[in-house]
């Protein structure tokens, strides 16, 4: 008998090829014989579709630590990456971040464990990326960028970036963006980041080192939100 977290794993999988079979005028289905459990879902409104004053307010221009952060153009994306309130399908209780990779959503389950936020993220490519369960030990805003030595042996013109040198100064270039969410796995830094980033058309997609990337808007709204010391589950 398959357990109901993993039911509630795969129904989350599969509403999320749902709606993107929906949009690539394409059919997709799962293996046979494993049916997702029924979970009683609360009254949300409509997800965003289009452009709408709501929308602009959400992702328009904002001034943040003395930084201008640019407005995204987010009818360019697809609509079900915006930022948005779901019913909580994850399984897991109030406060705790889920990085569903597959699909690419982050999740904050909210109080109560009925509802979450829900926001779309860029992932790390094939080879790079990073899955388990850890806890957001530190946070901070406008944070420094220090490529790992293990990068900048790959790209050596980031050498002028390392811990020796200063690291790179926060700013709308920086490849942390407005926030940084620093996960820690048993005590150690796994060098795996929740982040803003400038690149807004990455979102959906997988083009980062390893990192979960957010549009800098998303970012400092769930910076905001999610608790001291949360508990992060990263799926593949």
């Amino acid at each position: 008998m398959i357990s109901d977290t993993m039911n509630r794993r795969r129904l989350l999988s599969l509403l999320a090829v749902g709606t993107a079979s929906t949009l690539a005028g394409c059919a997709s289905s799962g293996p046979p014989g494993l049916r997702p459990i029924a979970i009683a879902a609360p009254q949300l409104p409509a997800p965003p579709t289009g452009r709408s004053p709501e929308l602009d307010a959400t992702y328009g221009q904002m001034v943040d630590g003395g930084f201008v952060i640019p407005a995204v153009p987010y009818w360019k994306i697809p609509p079900r990456f915006y930022r948005q309130r779901v019913a909580n399908i994850t399984g897991e209780p109030a406060g705790t971040v889920i990085v569903d990779t597959k699909s690419r959503f982050l999740y904050l389950v909210e109080s109560g464990g009925e509802t979450a936020m829900r926001y779309g993220v860029g992932i790390g490519r094939e080879g790079f990326a990073w899955q388990g369960e850890g806890v957001i030990q530190w946070r901070q805003k406008w944070p420094k960028w220090t490529p790992p030595e293990e990068m900048i042996a790959r790209q050596p013109e980031l050498a002028k970036y390392s811990a020796a040198n200063g690291s790179m100064a926060p700013g709308l270039m920086n490849p942390l963006g407005a926030r940084a969410l620093y996960i820690f796995q048993n005590g150690k830094d796994t060098l795996y980041r929740l982040h803003g980033n400038p690149e807004w058309n990455s979102i959906g997609k997988a083009v980062s080192s390893g990192c979960v990337r957010l549009m800098n808007q998303d970012i400092i709204d769930l910076y905001e939100r999610v608790p001291n010391k949360a508990r992060i589950v990263v799926w593949q």
